[in-house]
């Protein structure tokens, strides 16, 4: 049977484009291509009970009116965007692509790919033409995975079509899925659009970080400085910061393989990317402060996934963090209710089932992610020694970032 929509790849970006667009009513095909998204056995009925099927022969991507390409395009060795899945899907697309189709491009990429390194995958797989014969477009993914505020239906959409119709085309469909679409001027100008987003948010981040620094040496309590600043009505955003920064959208601190980088966020990283070891070095400087050495510690780690309440563990420093402190001689457990099982170094690291009692029996409790089900009151009482990365607990029931 046809479908109205074809999304190709359901990964992190891939799937929760498939679930909005089922919620809207639009019958959608799913074609994998890399890793698949976690998704619960109740979500998958419901989108199986409302439009949704998975799709293992490609000649099916070729019967429908919209295709959306979301594949990952992770780093690679080099550092660089590796587009290696993308051109696969592209080419498997291509082999099957129909005149009228209008093709999306959401996947993270440089400025400049949707028509230079798309559009040609495309045209020399299909014989067609982009702009012609078939409708070509960029749109940022904008995900939040587990925001109840910000869902597909209240987020804006920005779109920029290699030509004025190639724009309306896209809108037209992405009309059905949201209520504010936003038209850049062209496929660059959305694909910008990603990147300044993307890297808003880590140099702010790598800032706020910074500030933890530098008030922990000055004696200054930064949770409060952050409290003031946020009553400012303009000028000021709030971030606060953390041990690290996770998540699928990494910061990309080149604009393109052909031009400069961008300096500031390569600075932005090089901060973000210390924090894992500023904790270690503030874990160790409490445990030396009574009395105790890294080398023997039972250190609890709290919450390992990137994000509260979600279950992702992309990018998460919790990673970095665990396997620093197993060097330094620690023996490492953890908590998180949404992670049943965990590995550092190819090894198992112990889950604890009693919180409360984990906590007292630890030498240091590190939370790592304020997830909902944790009672950090509660828990300040219970653990020895607590090390907060993420300002949750009570002001004095514990050791801030």
């Amino acid at each position: 049977m046809p479908a109205d929509l074809a999304v190709i790849g359901l990964g992190q970006f891939g799937l929760p484009l498939a679930q909005a667009a089922v919620s809207a009513g639009i019958s959608t095909l799913g074609y994998q291509c890399g890793d698949p998204a976690p998704l619960a056995a109740a979500d998958l009925r419901r989108m199986l009970s409302t439009g949704f099927r998975p799709a293992t022969n490609p000649a099916e991507l070729g019967r429908v009116r919209t295709a959306v390409i979301c594949a990952p395009t992770p780093r690679g060795a080099d550092g660089a965007l590796d587009l290696g899945q993308l051109a696969d899907a592209a080419r498997t697309l291509a082999a099957h692509l129909r005149p009228h189709t209008t093709v999306i491009l959401e996947s993270p990429v440089y400025p400049g790919t949707t028509e230079e390194f798309l559009r040609p995958l495309l045209e020399e797989g299909s014989g067609l033409r982009a702009g012609r014969d078939f409708h070509l477009a960029y749109s940022p993914s904008r995900v939040d995975p587990g925001n109840r505020d910000h869902t597909p239906a209240n987020t804006p959409k920005v779109i920029g079509g290699l030509t004025p119709a190639c724009t309306e085309s896209a809108a037209a469909f992405y009309g059905r899925l949201t209520d504010k679409v936003v038209r850049a001027r062209g496929p660059r100008e959305a694909e910008t659009v990603q990147l300044l987003e993307t890297n808003y948010r880590h140099v702010n981040i790598a800032l706020v970080n910074e500030m933890a620094v530098l008030c922990h040496d000055l004696g200054v309590d930064l949770w409060d400085v952050i409290r003031c600043a946020e009553t400012k009505p303009f000028g000021f955003q709030a971030f606060r910061p953390g041990p690290g920064v996770g998540g699928h959208a990494v910061p990309r601190d080149l604009a393109g393989p052909r031009t400069r980088s961008l300096r500031m966020v390569e600075l932005a990283q090089q901060v973000n990317n210390h924090m894992p070891q500023y904790v270690i070095q503030r874990a160790a400087t409490l445990l030396n402060e009574h009395g105790k050495s890294a080398r023997g510690a039972r250190v609890l780690l709290l919450g390992v996934t990137y994000k509260p309440d979600h279950a992702d563990q992309q990018g998460s420093p919790a990673k970095e963090i665990a396997t620093r402190l197993m060097e330094l001689g620690a023996a490492v457990s953890y908590h998180d209710p949404l992670v049943p099982s965990w590995s550092i170094l190819d090894r198992p690291v112990p889950r604890v089932d009693s919180l409360y009692e984990a906590a007292a029996d630890a030498d240091l409790t590190i939370l790592l992610q304020q997830h909902r089900t944790y009672d950090l009151q509660g828990l300040s009482v219970k653990a020895q020694l607590l090390l907060d990365t993420r300002g949750a607990t009570p002001t004095g029931a514990a050791h801030r970032l």
